[in-house]
């Protein structure tokens, strides 16, 4: 007998469709999604792949405002929404908008179950807000069991008393099997694929906001301490947008020896083709809940040099196997990270071939396993 699950998400973001997709494939759950807004056109800049969307779905009618760092979005229509669909268990993406507090509250006056899909981690530059963390802590106390991403956010929950019982993995995924079919079809179009994507010969590559939280900054600067002839063969490529996008094309002009590229935001077909032809990925974040990024660097076959506080990090990069891990700010750990893959092809080769294996530990079908189990936990047979 199959359960009616409601999940509220944001936006209809292009990495949640094959996880929505998996889910709703299996039999003993009936999937209905709930987004508060088609897209986020003021800080996210992704398509909207409709046409790709196999499960069952609405859009809440919004209003979005962002003031700086900081995003308003108002609904109407929750409370209606889940009377009409009369869910037997709630599945919520987040406390920070009066949407998911409305659905926790229609959850508890119906006595539905209420889950918590938590993506924060003790390293979540929120933290530092009293206020935040008061109404975190409340909105915990609604919830009858927590999904996931990995090891951070897991031991994130620890640190406030949530039993490990209700606590669940769904590990974030992406669509593995289509970056790394647009990967191997670059590799095989390579000329073709440097020339229309402006690429260097060799190149390290960025992908995500530039901002200075992403630590796009040192990066930058880690390369510029790269020895010259190092410099010479090897190119840096950003391909993301952002405010200090400006900043950092100025100081990259100041490099003397040395390529580097701004590609602006790309889209996902496109980012797949720009995975292929690097030498690695590098995720510098100062903070970030997950960074799917890695994911999809890890799918097309690449090595990864990230940051210890990403919340990716004790999931999917495993220092000296398929790639290395360096403190937040560790411009010299880049540097060093960078150089001893750059001088080595075989390294590379090694440890690229390490995150496509351990990538497909990642996916789609893994996620919803792990919703399954969350629902049986709260709904037991």
């Amino acid at each position: 007998m199959s359960t009616r699950l409601v999940i509220i998400s944001e936006i209809i973001a292009p990495y949640r469709i094959p996880v929505f997709n998996a889910l709703a494939q299996r039999s003993e759950i009936e999937l209905r999604v709930i987004f508060l807004s088609e897209n986020d056109p003021t800080f996210r800049r992704w398509r909207v792949y409709k046409d790709e969307i196999d499960f069952s779905y609405e859009v809440l009618p919004s209003w979005r405002y962002r003031l700086g760092k900081h995003s308003f979005l108002l609904n109407c229509g929750m409370l209606r929404a889940l009377d009409r669909i009369n869910p037997e268990a709630v599945l919520c993406g987040g406390y920070n908008y009066i949407s998911s507090w409305q659905a926790a509250y229609w959850a508890g006056a119906n006595r539905v179950p209420f889950l918590l899909w938590s993506e924060s981690t003790a390293f979540d530059r929120r933290r530092k807000y009293r206020t935040t963390e008061f109404m975190k802590q409340y909105f915990l106390r609604l919830c009858s069991a927590f999904v996931v991403p990995g090891k951070s956010s897991a031991n994130y929950l620890r640190t406030f008393g949530i039993p490990e019982a209700s606590i669940f993995t769904a590990p974030n995924a992406v669509d593995n099997l289509l970056f790394s079919r647009f990967a191997e079809g670059a590799r095989a179009n390579e000329l073709a694929v440097r020339s229309r994507q402006h690429l260097p010969e060799r190149y390290f590559l960025y992908v995500g906001r530039l901002i200075k939280e992403k630590g796009v900054f040192d990066l930058l600067q880690a390369y510029a301490q790269l020895p010259a002839q190092t410099r010479r063969e090897i190119g840096l490529v950003f391909a993301g947008s952002g405010a200090r996008s400006v900043e950092l094309a100025h100081r990259a002009s100041q490099i003397t020896a040395g390529t580097v590229r701004f590609l602006d935001f790309v889209h996902r077909d496109d980012l797949a083709e720009i995975y292929a032809l690097a030498e690695a990925l590098i995720f510098p974040t100062h903070s970030d809940p997950w960074g799917l990024v890695v994911n999809e660097a890890m799918a097309c076959g690449l090595p990864v040099i990230a940051t210890d506080v990403a919340g990716c990090a004790l999931d999917l990069v495993m220092h000296g196997y398929n790639g290395f891990l360096v403190e937040p700010g560790d411009v010299s750990g880049l540097c060093l990270a960078m150089t001893q893959l750059a001088g080595n092809a075989e390294l590379r080769m090694q440890m690229g071939s390490a995150s496509l294996e351990r990538s497909q530990e990642y996916s789609p079908e893994k996620w919803a396993d792990g919703i399954c189990e969350a629902i049986q936990f709260v709904r037991p047979a």
